[in-house]
């Protein structure tokens, strides 16, 4: 896994940790968060 990606993804996950405050909410947050590591990974092909 290359930098890139794994900051965005300590940074995501900090942003999650910060931003939840129901389980609903950790649901949309992991999902925004899965669908932004999918884009970069295209991009990065």
């Amino acid at each position: 896994m290359n930098l890139v990606v794994k900051s965005f993804v300590a940074g995501a996950v900090a942003l999650i940790a910060a931003a939840c405050n129901t389980v609903e909410g950790v649901g949309q947050d992991t999902q925004e968060v899965g669908e932004e590591i999918e884009e970069t990974a295209n991009e990065a092909r």
